[in-house]
């Protein structure tokens, strides 16, 4: 059995067990089945239980293990626990999250909850919160946490690991550990295990790394995780203009980071509009509001098809057989041009095509198309010559499948270019009008062609 599916066993048996227990009210079995699970596991399970009952079990938890467990719930879960608590329970529980979680939790949350939520807290959490909130959103000031080890370059090995002592208890991190000079500037860094293996007296100007990676506050979160993933860190300094240090973004942020983007970009590919929440916790009429933008988008374009068709009408009573070959045309030229809009934004999140340049992408796209087209052009010129009899149609049919498969090529691999330089989501904006290139241009291409074949 893989680990996957241990861990999907242990989710489903941990959350039937705690649903039996709790709808039998046995609160004493419900808190001893969860003693030995871990705060991720607990978290997954609370989420799958009805919404009356999940206060319930977050209750049964311990305080230490409580905070641990609210960080790994879902946003969605988050608030409606917010909503359940009482006064005490929410300043103990969001007082004691890491700060860039609890910033994380207050993007979510109306603004009215969010300035009652920052009364609560002390007055050290809320000077850490408001200094994250006061960063835009998506960049490292944001997602950074201020919870790090800072030391001077004049201390001792044996000072460093003392101060580590007293201060691990406050840090999210102690693996690296930043050196800064009299103006808070990075001028270096220090691995735990540069420390474990250097002598006692080494003064820490002697062991340290200069050339430290760092990012600026204002650095998009997604340039953050690409930083982290180049240079195989497990943390990455945050510095600002002048290049203080003012907090360090974690290897385990950045892998929400990378998620939650992955998410926007697959939603988007889809025509769905999200800020990378679980689909499946959405209410239903948010689900259909943003899924209903595009479909608006592509009944227009369908009934500019369809006006096309109708002004066809001469040609079609001539020659019926070509209105069947239609959706064969534009389903193809869809598949194609999705693939390509597939590859090329997947390629601009990740920089893959920094090097080539939009003009070398489009035409490898369009060459690929071409090729693609002329294969399947010569299997539909048979297969419509099988099915019909008529070679004209046949061939028509086949030349219109290689036009229009070169058209979504170009459309597919283009419009991201186009729509990225304009400032625009090149995953949300491709998909429409890739499906209206191809199919208001690909069907006039395919009248005019069947035109010129059939002389009419």
């Amino acid at each position: 059995m893989t680990t996957s599916a241990k861990h999907t066993e242990l989710r489903q048996l941990v959350r039937s067990q705690l649903l039996l227990l709790l709808e039998s009210n046995n609160l004493q079995g419900a808190k001893s089945l969860l003693v030995p699970v871990q705060p991720v596991d607990i978290a997954e399970a609370i989420e799958d239980l009805p919404e009356s009952m999940q206060v319930i079990a977050f209750r049964l938890l311990s305080k230490a293990e409580a905070i641990e467990v609210y960080e790994y719930l879902d946003s969605s879960v988050q608030q409606a626990l917010i909503q359940k608590f009482k006064r005490q329970e929410v300043r103990e529980v969001v007082d004691q999250m890491s700060p860039d979680d609890r910033v994380r939790l207050f993007d979510e949350l109306p603004a009215k909850v969010v300035r009652q939520l920052l009364e609560q807290l002390s007055p050290e959490e809320r000077q850490a919160t408001n200094l994250l909130l006061g960063y835009e959103e998506d960049t490292a000031g944001r997602v950074m946490t201020p919870e790090y080890i800072s030391l001077k370059e004049t201390f001792t090995v044996s000072e460093t690991i003392e101060r580590i002592r007293q201060q691990a208890s406050k840090s999210e991190i102690i693996y690296y550990l930043y050196v800064t000079n009299a103006s808070r500037q990075l001028v270096g860094i220090v691995s735990l295990r540069d420390l474990v293996v250097s002598e006692p007296d080494l003064p820490l100007s002697e062991i340290m790394t200069r050339d430290v990676v760092s990012v600026h506050t204002d650095t998009d979160q997604e340039e953050v995780a690409r930083t982290i993933q180049r240079y195989d860190l497990l943390a990455l300094p945050v510095v600002d203009r002048e290049d203080r240090l003012v907090g360090v973004v974690t290897v385990d942020d950045v892998i929400d980071i990378i998620e939650r983007e992955a998410t926007e970009d697959i939603y988007a590919l889809g025509g769905l509009q999200t800020d990378g929440d679980n689909y499946f916790q959405m209410n239903l009429w948010t689900v259909a509001r943003q899924r209903v933008v595009w479909l608006f988008v592509l009944l227009i374009t369908n009934t500019f098809t369809g006006w096309i068709i109708s002004s066809q009408q001469s040609l079609l009573e001539q020659v019926v057989i070509l209105a069947a070959f239609i959706p064969l045309l534009t389903g193809t030229g869809g598949n194609v041009g999705a693939q390509s809009s597939t590859v090329v934004i997947r390629g601009l999140n990740t920089e893959d095509l920094n090097d080539l340049g939009p003009a070398k992408v489009v035409g490898r796209e369009a060459i690929a198309g071409a090729l693609l087209g002329a294969i399947l052009g010569i299997v539909v010129i048979v297969w419509a010559y099988f099915l019909q009899g008529n070679l004209a149609v046949a061939i028509s049919v086949g030349i219109s499948l290689v036009a229009i498969a070169v058209l979504a090529s170009v459309a597919g691999s283009s419009l991201p270019f186009l729509f990225r330089y304009l400032g625009l989501d090149p995953a949300l904006m491709s998909a429409p009008f890739i499906t209206t290139a191809v199919d208001v241009i690909g069907v006039l291409i395919y009248f005019n062609i069947a035109r010129m074949m059939l002389r009419l």
